[in-house]
């Protein structure tokens, strides 16, 4: 196995982790705010819009980060570690 190989198997492990954990993380986030959301609104029914806009909010901020995480994981796969390059001088 040689060192490009190697950095290039290594990269590509990292990136499947970065987006496993911005996923999993995104995820449970969303659910924990609607959870939260719901339970807001059937205690007061009344303040269903104000709860909806913090709702939306809360989500579009939250769904920021993963966006974030996937920029930085397509930047280490292809800007750091170049792994199309090496895997095209390894064939």
């Amino acid at each position: 196995m040689t060192s490009e190989a190697l950095v290039a198997g290594l990269t590509i492990l990292a990136f499947g982790m970065i987006i496993t954990g911005v996923a999993f993380g995104s995820a449970i986030g969303d659910g924990i705010v609607a959870s939260k959301a719901v339970e807001a609104i059937a205690r007061q029914p009344e303040a269903r819009p104000n709860i909806f806009t913090f709702l939306f909010l809360g989500v579009g901020v939250l769904e920021a980060f993963p966006i974030i995480g996937l920029g930085l994981g397509f930047y280490l796969l292809l800007v750091v570690a170049n792994v199309p390059a090496l895997l095209q001088h390894l064939h």
